[in-house]
């Protein structure tokens, strides 16, 4: 049974905000994705440990690297999981990345001009290599050739 988180003015109950947050949290197309992989993988995991465990038994010495190789790869299968799943998404738009995020600042958070303006520093000088390939550029596109790629 779900418990209020607060209560409001009018006195109903705000739990349905803090519902949606885990429902969405645990049931987004991502996230089902995940639940689905990590119930594949796991007893995948398990089962190939219980093969490597009766191999090594039966005397083949490489299998019990394998024996506990599985279980770490489970373990880890499971931490991954569980930081997929709680992915922070504010974390993303802060960095430009997610819906909602700043274009002004590109994902490695650098500041982004208008793309139109010269880059820092480059301001008033000329770059003969640079206009002689849109020069270049320019007369492809004028001769209408087609792409051979």
């Amino acid at each position: 049974m779900l418990r209020p988180v607060s209560r409001t003015r009018e006195g109903t109950e705000s739990w349905s905000v803090a519902w949606e947050t885990v429902r969405s949290v645990w049931t987004s197309g991502r996230a089902v994705s995940l639940h689905v992989a990590l119930i594949v993988f796991v007893p995948a995991c398990v089962a190939l440990t219980w093969w490597q465990m009766s191999r090594a038994l039966d005397g083949n010495t490489l299998s019990w690297v394998y024996t506990f190789e599985w279980p770490i790869f489970a373990a880890y299968a499971t931490y991954m999981w569980w930081k997929l799943v709680h992915d922070e998404p504010a974390l993303a738009t802060r960095h430009g990345v997610g819906p909602g995020a700043d274009t002004a600042v590109d994902p490695m958070g650098d500041p982004m001009g208008d793309p139109g303006s010269d880059p820092v520093g480059t301001e008033g000088e000329p770059d003969e290599e640079l206009d002689a390939y849109n020069r270049y550029l320019a007369e492809l596109n004028a001769s209408g050739r087609q792409k051979r790629w």
